[in-house]
């Protein structure tokens, strides 16, 4: 992992425990765990979204209504 031997990183993490202290880096913690979890919900609403948009798509060009390309093709038709 890094090239860092365990007794290397003992020692860093000792070092951050003294320079943070024990209750300040359980909030830290703390914090970023309820951070990736709203991340988390925030990517879920999303795809929810963005799935529930396309099927009224889906359902207006499979119920009869004419898209601006398929207008196009019966004006230029009819002009012949």
């Amino acid at each position: 992992m890094f090239g860092l031997s365990p007794w290397e990183l003992l020692i860093i993490l000792a070092i951050v425990i003294l320079l943070f202290g024990g209750k300040r880096l359980k909030n830290l913690g703390g914090d970023l765990g309820s951070s990736i979890k709203g991340f988390k919900k925030a990517m879920k609403e999303d795809q929810q979204q963005d799935s529930s948009a396309e099927i009224p798509q889906k359902r207006n060009t499979t119920s009869g209504t004419v898209i601006e390309s398929e207008q196009a093709n019966v004006n230029a038709s009819s002009s012949n």
